[in-house]
């Protein structure tokens, strides 16, 4: 996302909300699968964890409302993190999305219960989850310092003003790793090699 912006993001909007659904249960449906057997470990703990995580929400009891943090959120990435980002910009983005992320889990208001079809509760996970993906977005931004595809890091550009890679410190491809709720996801770097084309800078003039 931080090399391909809006298109990725459209993209994956897509595929999430709407075709994953409809292909993958359709897949389902017409295809002959082995019994599954429920009483399995993996089964025990994936439902011990949904479980958990939704009284967890559910007893948050707090007084803002999901959508009120969800929009503080996104206030917080456009400002710092959209389309042209500076390493300043990027660290306030690291401060207040943690600080945000704290107050979702302690004054979220979520009413209702996990029994019946409850779209508050169904937000708030989702909401919890942007907080995650938001704070590592800035994470991968402000250790990416180059401009590069459509976003432009200020500290990073020509003398005209123009996009600058930096290919000798940035040509990997970044993959974090989840290392515990309390712990700095891991930054495992996979080189990109090409053989056959040569990497130059691009002018968007």
């Amino acid at each position: 996302a931080n090399r391909l912006g809006a298109s990725a993001l459209m993209q994956g909007l897509s595929d999430g909300y709407f075709i994953a659904p409809a292909t993958v249960s359709n897949y389902i449906a017409q295809t002959s699968l082995s019994k599954v057997d429920a009483s399995h470990s993996a089964f025990q703990q994936a439902e011990e964890e949904v479980v958990n995580r939704v009284n967890r929400l559910l007893n948050i009891r707090g007084r803002r409302s999901v959508d009120e943090i969800h929009r503080e959120l996104g206030k917080i990435m456009w400002e710092y993190c959209g389309m042209g980002r500076t390493e300043a910009g990027l660290k306030k983005a690291l401060e207040l999305i943690p600080a945000l992320r704290e107050e979702f889990w302690q004054n979220a208001s979520i009413p209702g219960d996990a029994d019946d079809m409850n779209q508050t509760l169904e937000k708030a996970g989702r909401v919890a989850d942007f907080l995650e993906l938001g704070e590592l977005l800035c994470r991968d931004a402000l250790d990416r310092a180059e401009s590069c595809g459509g976003h432009f890091r200020e500290e990073s550009q020509t003398e005209d003003g123009e996009a600058l890679r930096d290919d000798e410190n940035f040509a990997y491809v970044a993959a974090w790793q989840y290392a515990g709720d309390d712990a700095e996801p891991i930054l495992n770097k996979e080189p990109l090699k090409f053989d056959y084309v040569k990497l130059t800078q691009r002018s968007y003039k």
